[in-house]
């Protein structure tokens, strides 16, 4: 192979690496260490690494060790510029530097403005050869809820849907259990584990009187399970939910309108359920005013799984980001409810707009995996 199908090669490697770990709110960021091998024309990796939680190694750190001596010389493969900055741990860099890395592959650049370019600068100052965008789009894929994050103050907002051919997500009698099948069931809970907070609007909330909680998947080593979020602007939801009586467990949020009714307040206060007020909006709180709310609070990565009327909100007001669409072999009729119910664009011309990444079988159903996209108009 060529060096430039090479450093895909090896890059793709790194990425696979920067898929494991829990580091939110830090990015997820793999590496590997390939050094020049007499059996291995193309190279042999000498080391691996990823970003496991904050505060632990970062993944160039953890390559170099396991490489050992062999570091020196060697091309090391990052799916993130390195860093340069004082944080929890050392600079990347002057890690790479007294390793004596000869050259760096780097997927996409730091996405902070701040800081962005600074590390490749002091690699290059160092006589360290640094290649840049290899495998760009699916590194900045990976970082893309951490660059969301510490560019806007937001989170990264992914909506779950389970419905059915014809777009419902229950039927005429408000029946949703269970629409798509134990397979892709299962696989929410597991997206739910790697999350930072999952979301659910007060309808959804007083309907179904969900838990929220990581289930029938094994929970991620040195991972807190994921706040509940509710956007709850009159601060109805009922101290007897689960959601109110596990809050000391497990911490639940609620979003309520400033002018929600204080009764309210003091009673889901008394729950533990901690409660972040935020401007009143069209039809409940104020979605984008709720957005910066929660990353203040540290989510960086958002599960939106319901209802209608929240995630038709949201897709309505151009928030949402990511789109897993769970589609089930089964129809509901007219009668039933909608997937998404929000307010309607004047023409197609003004629609939020996704594009379509990828569509897997999930057991018996369909899974539609869509990004979002710039509007038309």
């Amino acid at each position: 192979m060529s060096r430039a199908e090479n450093d895909v090669a090896f890059m793709r490697c790194a990425l696979e690496e920067a898929r494991k770990g829990t580091p939110s709110p830090n990015p997820h960021v793999g590496a590997v260490l390939v050094a020049p091998s007499p059996g291995a024309g193309d190279g042999e990796i000498v080391g691996r690494g990823h970003h496991p939680r904050p505060g632990r190694e970062h993944a160039e750190v953890m390559a170099i060790r396991e490489a050992g001596p062999r570091a020196r010389g060697a091309t090391l493969y990052v799916t993130l510029e390195p860093c340069n900055h004082h944080g929890r741990t050392p600079p990347c860099t002057d890690a790479i530097i007294a390793a004596g890395v000869a050259r760096v592959v780097v997927g996409v650049r730091d996405p902070n403005p701040h800081v962005e370019g600074g590390g490749n600068d002091k690699l290059r100052a160092a006589g360290v050869e640094v290649v840049e965008h290899v495998e760009e789009a699916e590194s900045a894929r990976i970082v893309a809820p951490f660059a969301k994050h510490v560019r806007t103050g937001r989170p990264w907002v992914r909506l779950k849907l389970a419905a059915s051919l014809d777009g419902r997500i229950a039927s005429a009698q408000g029946v949703s259990k269970w629409i798509t099948g134990a397979e892709a069931r299962r696989e929410v809970h597991a997206l739910r584990a790697t999350v930072d907070a999952v979301a659910v609007g007060i309808g959804t909330a007083l309907a179904d009187d969900p838990a929220l909680t990581v289930r029938d998947v094994a929970p991620l080593a040195d991972r807190a399970p994921p706040s509940r979020v509710v956007f709850d602007a009159n601060a109805r939801l009922p101290i007897e939910s689960q959601l109110a009586r596990t809050a000391g467990d497990v911490p639940t949020i609620a979003l309520i309108a400033d002018d929600a009714p204080a009764a309210r307040v003091d009673a889901l206060l008394a729950a533990q359920v901690r409660l972040l007020r935020v401007a009143r909006g069209p039809g409940g709180v104020d979605l984008p005013a709720a957005l910066d709310a929660l990353g203040r609070e540290g989510v960086v990565d958002l599960l939106v799984e319901g209802g209608a009327t929240l995630g038709g909100g949201l897709v309505a007001a151009d928030l949402v980001d990511e789109i897993r669409w769970y589609l089930a072999p089964l129809a509901l009729g007219a009668g039933g409810t909608a997937a998404l119910l929000g307010p309607a664009p004047e023409s197609p011309e003004q629609a939020s707009r996704y594009l379509l990444d990828r569509v897997e079988r999930v057991g018996e159903d369909l899974a539609l995996t869509l990004f979002r996209a710039k509007k038309r108009g």
